[in-house]
């Protein structure tokens, strides 16, 4: 049989493409055939018969004989410059994407992250600093890039909407949110294997059974936000590991790319830390020391922590202004007192009576009736009415409730507000600590004189917290200049019944609470952008909600969490602010719970005066003396201490003492405080210059429609729209809608441009939108004949004459994953045939018209001479760029991952020569023992073997061979 020789073009159904031939062995009867797509450059190895062989056929090179159409060659060299858009483009996510990125952002994107071959990564910045925005950055540049296509993205339960919207609306990415409903709709298949983008919270994800289905699957890149709360803690020898720190290493397995997002890297305990960062990269930090050295060097490569305070915009301006937060000192009415008394010691009884019996979440649903109480008047009688209610009924029945136990209280911290109160009301509905009938019917009959005298209470035509809310919207002038207040309440039960007094003092009211989705979310905060000047809104309004165009709040009562209390703060205390922030906090100094917290929030202010800055208020929890805030209001409402004894501990710590716990807490000493601020102007200068202009591809996009016959109209009002897109636009493969999205039936209003779009609110089409694309791909398609015959165009301003070759150079590194993808132009002058080619922009052909009568000879000159002058002249180069940065970072990973490693070996080795030095004095060493060292030092030897080989294979960069796009000649 006559076999293939090397070089030859092949095309057969063995192949998705044309293929040139490699190699040929024959195998008996049988041939091995190596060859490399035409197109794609993959690689492919087949063993063929004799009559395999006759069902592929050669193919005649393509003679470049510039007789292609030449607006078809245009079209198709633009549509490889927009495929690799982001190659020349160093902020293409930023462009692209319906963001404004910041300085710091783009720091963190574009210097630290991409940096990596292989990013393992923590970003630990203060609240507010759009750690969102940077994950969705990053996730498009590697979507974009062929990187990562299966993502998964892992949030506590309330921020899930938060990530839905805010990708979708910044980003064009639509994830599915993925909860127990949807697994169990889908029951019998692997959700998490179809979906190929996912957003799901993390308490759900940590449930055995989701738990082993996420270990079955792979992740090109996974996210997580409130990373902190997969901890792990040291005691002595022992780790102790949470479910959700189970969660972390099941995904660090699962993923190629981890991102960990949050404010609280470790809250002051570094061996916590360390560990944490053990689930980005096993064993890379073996002490605080390397792990201070690194931070001092300013060459950390898992993580980056900027401070609020050294955050700036592009003129240098600082992005948070001062918050000032205020709580007025006011007391109770008489009837209102008496019903505090009476709710609290019913409380404090119920409450210690539980925990006797181990009753522990009893217990926690007294405190849910305390909080009410607190909230308001309405707020504690439904409540409390509520409760008699299923408690008389289960006492008919006979079957009142005795749990023992106690429930997950920071799991239930994490759902969303909803499925949340839901369960807090069910526990103090049918929960209690009687444990006989008749103690039950005493317990109902209590409940009974506590509820008429929240009535008489309420018979009061102004609750005297609401007087106080009054007094502060005068203090601020509210109702006189329009300016607009957000109130936070706990309680849906405080938001009803203080809207309506509000909206009876002739305020507009709008609402956010749990019950509401996000659509709903969304337009209530654009009705208080546009017209309604109060918000009340539950805590689902410090979830997913922007507010900075408010800058006074009101919590009218205050959550005993911290985080919850930071969190409502960050609604409006954030990048966007114009204005000094002030929060008012309406707690009644005559309550147990009031004097706790006032004497927290006058500690808290003396603090920021002593220490100049208001970062105190992002930490509360951790400037309290002792323990919790929550532990602190308990020992309060349960009487386990005085009060007096607990103000007392409270005022009592130094101010260095706290100074030092807000430095500890907000890990100042792990901050990066200088942002280059020349570099990133130099990036944003060079990606105006190098980034696809809008109206470059708005030409080329109308060019191309014209060119493929797809009906795209220009609207009166200046949009463009596709009132059907062609079915073979809309046909794509999975890989596609896996990369940029589906392609719909109609466009009928979108734009090029990034702040038209987002100021009228239409479709942004840019590189990597799904309509786009698919008339890019449509465009390489249907042009790739012109392309490889090459066309003809003509300079109007005459000086170029000559050749221009457009060619595909890409450089790997050993792992092969590609470093760098570029398209160059080279050109050749007519006048200096034999001189070197010039690098010019693939640009180019911008400023050339497309010649129409013109015919040249064939092409001539040698195509292999033209592909060698642009491994030496360009990709050579263009390979030592990539090196340089790879070098450095390889440098990084050699100082603290290799030495890290290196020292936990000699730890290791040191113990086994201390187990047989004690054995041969006559010690006995349970043989356990010396076994799991040994075991330890050879795991160790191996991680230190694998990074060595890693970064080995990260500076092992080659060049592929260069491939021709095209020619043109001028």
């Amino acid at each position: 049989m006559d076999l293939p020789t090397p070089g030859v073009i092949l095309e057969g159904d063995y192949w998705p493409e044309a293929v040139r031939v490699v190699s040929v062995k024959a195998i008996g009867q049988r041939v091995r055939l190596e060859a490399v797509g035409e197109r794609t450059r993959q690689f492919y190895s087949q063993i063929l018969s004799a009559e395999d062989l006759t069902r592929i056929k050669s193919v005649t090179p393509q003679v470049v004989d510039f007789s292609g159409n030449a607006e078809a060659f245009f079209l198709a060299i633009e549509a490889h410059r927009i495929r690799y858009a982001y190659q020349f483009d160093p902020l293409y996510a930023v462009n692209v994407s319906q963001v404004d990125a910041l300085p710091h952002q783009i720091e963190a994107v574009y210097h630290y992250i991409l940096k990596n071959p292989r990013i393992r990564f923590l970003l630990a910045d203060d609240p507010g600093a759009g750690k969102t925005i940077m994950a969705g950055l990053l996730l498009k540049e590697l979507k974009y890039r062929g990187l990562a296509q299966r993502i998964l993205i892992v949030v506590p339960g309330h921020l899930r909407d938060q990530w839905v919207r805010e990708l979708k609306e910044r980003f064009g990415e639509t994830f599915a949110s993925v909860g127990r409903s949807m697994v169990a709709a889908t029951w019998g298949r692997n959700v998490w294997q179809e979906e190929p983008e996912i957003i799901t919270s993390m308490d759900f994800a940590k449930q055995d059974d989701v738990l082993a289905a996420l270990g079955s699957v792979q992740w090109d890149l996974v996210i997580v936000d409130e990373a902190h709360k997969m901890a792990a803690y040291q005691y002595g020898s022992k780790t102790n590991k949470t479910e959700r720190y189970r969660l972390g290493e099941v995904l660090s397995r699962q993923s190629k790319f981890l991102l960990f997002l949050t404010a609280t890297p470790h809250r002051g305990d570094p061996e916590n830390f360390r560990l944490f960062l053990d689930l980005l990269e096993p064993g890379f930090f073996a002490n605080s020391d390397l792990l201070a050295e690194s931070i001092r060097s300013s060459d950390n490569p898992l993580f980056l922590r900027r401070l609020k305070e050294d955050l700036k915009d592009v003129n240098g301006v600082p992005l948070f202004p001062p918050r000032h937060v205020h709580t007025p000192k006011w007391f109770l009415n008489d009837d209102e007192k008496r019903l505090y008394n009476a709710v609290t010691e019913y409380v404090e009884k119920s409450y210690n009576k539980a925990l006797l019996k181990d009753k522990r979440n009893v217990a926690f649903a007294m405190l849910i009736l305390q909080r009410r109480l607190a909230s308001s008047v309405r707020a504690c009688r439904r409540s409390l009415e509520r409760r008699k209610e299923r408690l008389s009924e289960l006492l008919r029945l006979g079957q009142w409730l005795t749990e023992h136990g106690g429930i997950d209280e920071e799991a239930l911290e994490d759902e969303p507000e909803l499925e949340r109160l839901q369960q807090e009301e069910d526990l103090l509905e049918r929960l209690t600590a009687a444990e006989t009938r008749e103690e039950l019917a005493n317990e109902i009959d209590l409940l009974d004189d506590l509820i008429c005298l929240a009535r008489e209470a309420e018979k009061h035509e102004i609750e005297t917290k609401l007087n106080k809310l009054r007094e502060v919207m005068q203090d601020a002038r509210i109702q006189n200049t329009g300016e607009k207040l957000l109130v936070f309440t706990e309680s849906r039960d405080t938001l009803e019944g203080l809207s309506d007094k509000l909206r009876g003092w002739g305020l507009s009211v709008v609402n956010i609470h749990g019950g509401m989705n996000l659509d709903e979310r969304i337009k209530a905060e654009h009705d208080f952008h546009e017209a309604a000047q109060i918000m009340v809104s539950t805590e689902a309004g410090g979830e997913g909600i922007n507010l900075q165009f408010c800058s006074l709040m009101v919590n009218y009562d205050l959550p005993w969490n911290p985080n919850r209390l930071e969190q409502r703060m960050g609604r409006i205390h954030r990048y966007g602010q114009r204005n000094e922030v002030h929060i008012y906090n309406l707690v009644a100094y005559d309550t147990r719970e009031g004097r706790v917290l006032t004497t927290l929030f006058n500690k808290l202010e003396h603090i920021r005066e002593a220490y100049g800055a208001d970062r105190v208020f992002d930490v509360i929890g951790d400037v309290v003396p002792g323990g919790s805030l929550k532990d602190l209001i308990v020992d309060a409402i349960a009487n386990r201490r005085t009060l007096d004894e607990i103000v007392a501990e409270m005022e009592c710590m130094p101010d260095e003492e706290a100074i030092r716990r807000v430095q500890e807490a907000t890990q100042m000493g792990l901050a990066t405080r200088h942002i280059d601020l020349q570099r990133i102007l130099g990036d944003e200068r060079k990606a105006r210059e190098n980034r696809l202009v809008p109206e470059y591809v708005e030409q080329f996009f109308e060019r191309a429609c014209r060119f493929l016959n797809v009906p795209l109209e220009r609207r009166q009002d200046g949009f463009w729209r596709i009132e059907h897109v062609p079915h073979e636009l809309r046909t794509v493969s999975v890989h596609f809608k896996q990369r940029f999205g589906p392609v719909y039936r109609e466009y009928l209003r979108f734009t090029f441009d990034k702040a038209t779009a987002r100021r009228q609110n239409v479709e942004f089409v840019s590189p990597g939108h799904p309509l786009l694309e698919t008339v890019v791909d449509a465009i390489l398609e249907r042009c790739a004949d012109d392309l490889k015959r090459g066309a003809v165009f003509t300079d109007i301003d005459g000086v170029r004459d000559g050749t221009v070759w457009f060619i595909e150079g890409e450089v790997r590194d050993g792992a092969n994953m590609v470093a760098g993808k570029r398209v160059f132009a080279l050109y050749q002058p007519t006048a200096d045939p034999a001189g070197l080619p010039q690098l010019v922009s693939p640009a180019l052909l911008w400023d050339l018209k497309p010649a129409t009568e013109t015919r040249v000879e064939p092409l001539a000159e040698s195509v292999e001479a033209i592909t060698d002058a642009a491994v030496e002249h360009v990709l050579l180069p263009y390979q030592q760029e990539l090196l340089q940065q790879r070098e450095r970072d390889a440098d990084i990973k050699r100082r603290y991952g290799l030495r890290s490693l290196e020292q936990q070996i000699g730890l290791s080795e040191a113990k086994l020569i201390e187990y047989e030095t004690r054995r041969t004095k006559g010690v006995d060493i349970p043989l356990p023992t010396i076994q799991n060292e040994e075991r330890v030092k050879e795991d160790l030897v191996e991680k230190k073997q694998r990074l060595e080989d890693s970064i080995r294979r990260e500076v092992t960069l080659s060049p592929r061979e260069p491939r021709l796009v095209g020619v043109v000649r001028i």
